[in-house]
């Protein structure tokens, strides 16, 4: 880890670079919001809620247990505080976070949001300051995440630090105002997503943890995967993020009413410091300033590297993100490897065991906190046999011969554990989290010779429109099947028209349309916001990203294999086809050395190898190698200054950047 944690100097232009390789960390949390979203969805896209819609929503309202207050008195309790100042800014004034930004939340469900969600967003968007327990604290509301501070005999121990630094500072800010002002004398990583390390350097500084003044810990495989997790197909992950999150949707009644899990994201600086500590097995014990914690290690569930722990002194639980207020992803829709429901639920059998009748309190990184023994473990277990009916009952109907989508279709929670709101479907769905559980086991093909080599969306929408009589009438079916409130049917109709012929602008304002009203049925915050997103995207195009602060810790834990694993999936295999290319590149700053191999379209680069018949031996900093080869920057600037070097063939470098495709950060989604 020692070599690519080394100084870097990047400039501003490699931001161009991070955007893309770094943005799939949130979210894991994250791969998300890319700074402060300005589009505003316009007032057209805000429509009525048909009567079909109202239907659905009157349904919801008779089902579920609306009556149990028992979450509300939960969020509420031991509240101390909040800011004064509801608008958290960086340095230079840019707003980072709105804590005033859900405060249309206050009152009953409009016909524009399922109550179920909107019931789930005014529970996870109250913000402040509260006391969980004896010398426990939580900052809630401030960002998708949750971070903890617990109370040492000196200081503070911060658990989780929230995805940016302007965030993590406003929220230490808070408890020393009202607990004490005491130094952090130690940061805990749960885990790899970034919305639970980014703001470190909110709270912690490098030279307090190089000094030993602060220890960071982090389960074992926290370094890898913090930076690992998706850079390889974070292009296509971050598009489709935006649709999961909602970014280009105005927050409010008719727009983003926050994912499911979280509010919405924070958008300042993204920061990382890499561990001091690492936990590396089920049982490991640390005292801290007095206080003693146990861990419990959770790889593979909602992250690569996990893990919960214990406090016995306070007989409180933490669960990271193991255990939250909503049913989770097991296949995120941006995209990741499918997560394990069945290690997830024996994850959580364990806890119950190690820990369930010793606590008293059980906090998280998300939502809000439980209260008593008996409430703890009953939801503990009901929490994990919602996993793992899940997976086996997927399993069961996929060895009766059954494929994804059918089992989706009806694959549902017993209703014991379905009318138990920390098992709905805010943020994980049935009907996704079934699928995933099907592709784990099986991929992507279902069995059936049609599906082998069916034909892409374009080539199918023609053939469809052509079959059914031409886009008129297609058009009209689809009409049929809306005032029926037949919307999913109607939503395949007309995407095959729009792929048939994108100008149609009849077919896409209806799509729009269909669209909207299946995000205003939606129960998941991610549903909701990938619907509103497609309607928004039909009637005005794709909107423009803005930018992510991203601090050079964060850069620096990026491996440099890593980054030519980026440029080694954007090689332009057309203009490749006849090239056989051989270099040497030498980091002069990391003392690095790295052999590129060009052959059959193919680039292969192996690490502390040297070939002394390559094409050439070019010299740099790590820095001018990924402003040339992955930002753009002409080699020929940095040649003329002498910041490269080459030996040999002076051009082949230049050849290999100019292999390399630039990323696209706005391809289509719900148009050809």
């Amino acid at each position: 880890m020692g070599s690519f944690l080394r100084g870097l100097g990047l400039g501003v232009v490699v931001t161009a670079f991070l955007l893309i390789g770094f943005a799939y960390l949130f979210r894991g949390v994250l791969p998300v919001i890319l700074g402060t979203p300005t589009p505003s969805i316009p007032k057209d896209v805000a429509a009525e809620a048909t009567t079909s819609t109202k239907e659905a929503r009157e349904k919801i309202l008779k089902e579920l247990p609306f009556s149990n207050k028992l979450d509300f008195e939960f969020a509420e309790r031991g509240f101390v505080a909040t800011r004064e100042d509801l608008k958290i800014k960086d340095e230079a004034g840019r707003l980072v976070f709105d804590l005033a930004s859900y405060d249309f939340l206050k009152g009953e469900a409009p016909e524009s949001a399922n109550p179920s969600l909107w019931r789930q967003a005014q529970l996870i968007t109250k913000h402040g300051l509260f006391k969980v327990g004896e010398r426990i604290y939580q900052v809630r509301g401030f960002d998708v995440s949750t971070v903890s501070f617990i109370e040492t005999d000196k200081g503070y121990i911060v658990v989780d630090p929230l995805t940016t630094v302007e965030v993590a500072r406003a929220a230490l800010e808070l408890v020393r105002k009202h607990v004490g002002d005491k130094p952090v004398v130690a940061v805990i990583y749960s885990h790899s997503h970034a919305d639970h390390f980014g703001g470190v350097a909110g709270v912690a500084s490098e030279e307090d943890v190089k000094a030993g003044r602060i220890k960071v810990i982090a389960p074992e495989g926290f370094m890898e995967h913090s930076v690992s997790e998706n850079v390889i197909a974070g292009p296509a992950m971050t598009r489709r993020a935006r649709f999961q999150f909602g970014g280009t949707l105005p927050r409010g009644p008719e727009g983003e009413m926050t994912s499911g899990l979280g509010p919405g994201i924070s958008t300042g600086t993204v920061s990382l410091i890499a561990p001091t500590d690492i936990i590396s097995k089920t049982g490991q014990e640390m005292t801290i300033d007095g206080v003693t914690l146990t861990f419990q290690v959770t790889p593979g569930t909602e992250a690569p590297a996990e893990m919960n722990f214990y406090l016995p002194q306070m007989r409180a639980l933490f669960m990271a993100e193991n255990a939250n207020a909503t049913m989770h992803n097991l296949l995120p829709a941006r995209g990741a490897l499918v997560r394990d429901a069945k290690g997830w639920a024996d994850y959580l059998t364990q806890a119950i065991r190690l820990y369930g009748d010793k606590s008293d309190v059980m906090f998280a990184a998300h939502g809000v906190p439980r209260f008593g023994t008996g409430v703890i473990n009953d939801f503990l277990a009901k929490h994990r046999d919602a996993y793992k009916y899940l997976h086996d009952q997927t399993i069961r109907l996929m060895n009766n011969g059954l494929t994804g989508v059918e089992i989706a279709e009806q694959l549902q929670l017993p209703d014991v554990l379905a009318r138990e709101w920390y098992n709905r479907g805010y943020y994980g769905t049935m009907s996704h989290n079934s699928k995933a559980v099907y592709q784990r086991y099986m991929g992507w093909y279902d069995a059936n010779p049609a599906s082998l080599n069916a034909l892409p969306p374009v080539a199918a929408g023609t053939h469809y429109v052509e079959a059914l009589g031409g886009a008129d009438a297609v058009i009209a079916k689809a009409q049929a099947a809306i005032d029926g409130g037949e919307y999913r049917w109607a939503a395949m109709l007309l995407n095959h028209v729009v792929f048939a012929d994108a100008e149609n602008t009849k077919a896409r304002n209806m799509l729009a349309d269909v669209y909207t009203q299946l995000g205003y049925r939606a129960e998941a915050g991610t549903w909701r916001n990938i619907y509103l997103t497609g309607a928004q995207e039909l009637r005005h195009g794709v909107v423009d990203w803005p930018t992510q602060r991203l601090s050079l810790a964060l850069i620096r834990a990026t491996p440099t294999t890593m980054m030519l694993d980026f440029a080694a999936v954007r090689l332009n295999p057309e203009r490749a086809k006849d090239v056989k290319l051989k270099l040497n590149i030498v980091l002069s700053d990391l003392n690095e050395t790295h052999l590129i191999t060009i052959e059959n379209s193919v680039l292969i680069h192996e690490a502390g190898v040297r070939d002394d018949k390559a094409d050439a031996t070019v010299t740099m900093k790590r820095s001018d190698m990924l402003e040339t080869l992955l930002a753009g920057v002409p080699v020929g600037v940095k040649t003329t200054t002498g910041a490269i070097k080459a030996e040999g063939r002076s051009g082949a470098y230049g050849e290999l950047v100019g292999l390399i495709d630039p990323v696209n950060p706005n391809f289509p989604i719900v148009t050809p």
